[in-house]
């Protein structure tokens, strides 16, 4: 049984001036995520069945899938390296909360895994920091859009 006391996670968001669903909208669209997501792909994603195979930043492949679409705000989704073979599949929960007329809040969770020192923990909750906020700049710049 894991020890769920010694799971580290750390919530990091983000503000944005735009409607919560317009929000959703593109951050849950997988060909827009090269536009902000630079941490997970740093190209095109090509569909798979119910999995995106995709190229990470730093040159490794990996295969996401992604929660159904739905009314709520959920974006989770799931990675799964190609390498080492047999790699564990890794829970990446992510939220856009509505807060009021035009704004809303990212959430995600940076779950800290088995694998990763405190040195890469923090340059993963920096990374996702960024991210977030390229996202922002992103939306805002098309009005939401």
């Amino acid at each position: 049984m894991t020890d769920v006391s010694a799971t580290t996670t750390r919530v990091i968001t983000q503000r944005t001036a735009c409607d919560w669903q317009r929000a959703w909208a593109l951050a849950a669209d997988p060909l827009r995520m090269p536009e902000w997501a630079s941490g997970l792909s740093s190209g095109q994603f090509t569909r798979e069945g119910a999995h995106w195979r995709f190229e990470s930043a730093d040159g490794s492949r990996a295969r996401v899938r992604f929660a159904p679409a739905n009314d709520f705000g959920v974006l989770d989704h799931w990675v799964t390296p190609e390498e080492p073979p047999g790699a564990a599949e890794i829970y990446l929960p992510f939220r856009v909360i509505g807060l009021g007329r035009e704004v809303c809040e990212f959430q995600f969770t940076l779950i800290r895994q088995p694998t990763m020192d405190d040195t890469a923990f923090e340059r993963d909750a920096r990374w996702i920091a960024n991210d977030l906020r390229t996202l922002r700049d992103l939306l805002e710049a098309a009005g939401g859009a």
